[in-house]
């Protein structure tokens, strides 16, 4: 029954990691790449400053963090990248405090919340890791292998000494 709870377990991180990820990965390339100018200027007017740079910063945490989710490889870190993104983009573009519009202080307030429960999925991620299955559990798997005096595989030979005469 363990081994049925951990693989469920790895499974259902794995599921979690890759569905926080998809939301970051399409922005940068269905939106942010190919409208590069477009969004640069979008962020202009909302206040981001050197927009151009920020667009570039933002495009390189949503691959790399998006991408460490899918594969599991230092989740933690890419989870914190995909953080400090969403920390910025909340600010700068769901600011609902700022609309006198009822309708748009609502639209917003949905917006912020819904980020907000983002940066919840991610801060588990960094505070649990990615879990059994990612490249970061086969690793921690690997490492207490050798900790425990597992015995190393032995090297294979692929080639016979030729005596020396």
């Amino acid at each position: 029954m363990e081994q049925f709870a951990a693989a469920m377990q790895g499974f259902l991180v794995l599921v979690a990691r890759i569905s926080l990820a998809v939301i970051f990965i399409a922005s940068a390339v269905g939106n942010k790449i190919p409208q590069f100018r477009a969004t640069a200027e979008y962020m202009k007017t909302e206040g981001v400053p050197n927009p151009t740079f920020a667009l570039f910063g933002a495009i390189g945490l949503l691959l790399l963090g998006g991408l460490s989710l899918v594969i599991g490889a230092w989740t933690r870190i890419g989870a914190f990248f995909l953080l400090v993104f969403l920390a910025a983009a909340t600010y700068f573009f769901h600011d609902f405090w700022q609309f006198v519009d009822p309708l748009q202080r609502q639209l917003q307030t949905i917006q912020f919340l819904k980020n907000l429960a983002i940066a919840g999925g991610l801060i588990s991620l960094i505070a649990f890791g990615g879990g059994n299955w990612s490249v970061d559990g086969w690793i921690s798997r690997r490492q207490a292998e050798v900790e425990a005096g597992a015995p190393a595989p032995k090297p294979r030979v692929t080639a016979k000494a030729t005596p020396q005469a």
